[in-house]
């Protein structure tokens, strides 16, 4: 059975840092595209940044230059580090993988989710 499992949010103040993690199991993702999405209340859930087999990244406008993307393909596991944290990326973070090598920043393209993790950023 496969399975995702966030962990890592939290409260934080603005201008702050968190790290999420990502674990995954029941299968091997290393040759595929992992990423991270967030939903905020009442709002669709959106591509925060993505990472290729070989550890090229990509990331939305929004967090670039203050989110970081790294996977560890021995360990299964995806990391998001978030710094200079804002209130608007308050939010349900995600970690999902598509069933292929190519990327894209649709969530209806990504086959396995996890649970979402909370991340609070106060002002």
């Amino acid at each position: 059975q496969v399975q995702l499992v966030e962990s890592g949010g939290g409260l934080v103040q603005a201008g702050g840092s968190l790290r999420l993690s990502c674990a995954t199991s029941g299968r091997t993702f290393s040759n595929y595209f992992m990423g991270w999405f967030r939903q905020a209340q009442g709002k669709e859930r959106e591509f925060v940044a993505g990472i290729w087999s070989g550890g090229r990244t990509y990331y939305a406008d929004s967090v670039k230059g203050r989110f970081t993307i790294s996977r560890d393909n021995a360990k299964s596991t995806v990391l998001l580090q978030m710094n200079s944290l804002k209130p608007e990326d308050t939010a349900v973070y995600y970690c999902a993988v598509r069933s292929t090598y190519y990327h894209s920043v649709l969530p209806r393209d990504y086959k396995y989710w996890g649970q979402g993790t909370q991340v609070t950023v106060s002002s």
